[in-house]
């Protein structure tokens, strides 16, 4: 399927929803592999040799439950805060300039401007996802962005999508969510949402 077919494909399934609430990491930003370098990257600085695979099964955590997953899986203790600072700097000293849009998804988010409300859910920090976004010139172009630290739960819990239907104030029944991993749409499914994946199209 072309880039200008997943676009019309997406725009159709978005057409009755008021709220497009949209990933960043994977699903507005091609930069997966750019995350799971820096994972791997910073783990090694731990004495960690990381499987990447982690990341995949883990799309859409907070880095610092992906941090404690690590512990868990690979029986090492340390502090998960500081690791999760050092894997942020690491992906903005090295990676953060070469995302890319995922141009089929930016697209629907540009032609929905001013005609829905439209809400960015992740599981990054806001730090981060400011400088990803600015990359992919989405800044400025939502309403609502709810990030990692801003519910007591992260993916795969519904709170983060129920705030930022709040935020919004459009009902959850009426917002789609735009993902690229399992938790992302288990948190959806939770809210009451719409959803759709946008890798499986």
């Amino acid at each position: 399927m072309s880039i200008q077919e997943k676009f019309h494909k997406l725009q159709t399934i978005a057409e009755p929803y008021e709220a497009l609430l949209f990933d960043v990491d994977g699903t507005l930003a091609d930069n997966i592999h750019a995350h799971k370098a820096a994972y791997v990257a910073v783990s090694k600085e731990y004495g960690v040799d990381l499987d990447p695979d982690l990341i995949d099964e883990t799309a859409g955590w907070p880095t610092v439950a992906v941090a404690r997953e690590v512990c868990k899986r690979y029986n090492v203790e340390f502090d998960v805060e500081a690791y999760s600072k050092r894997k942020s700097q690491i992906f903005i000293e090295e990676f953060i300039q070469q995302t890319e849009p995922v141009e089929y998804v930016r697209q629907v988010l540009f032609e929905n401007v001013g005609k829905k409300k439209i809400g960015i859910v992740s599981g990054g920090s806001r730090s981060t996802l400011n400088i990803t976004l600015q990359v992919i010139d989405v800044t400025g172009k939502y309403e609502a962005m709810v990030c990692a630290g801003d519910t007591k739960n992260g993916k795969p819990s519904p709170e983060p999508f129920l705030l930022c239907a709040e935020q919004l104030g459009v009902d959850p029944k009426k917002c789609l969510v735009f993902e690229d991993g399992d938790p992302g749409v288990q948190g959806a499914i939770a809210a009451g949402m719409g959803w759709v994946r946008i890798d499986q199209i």
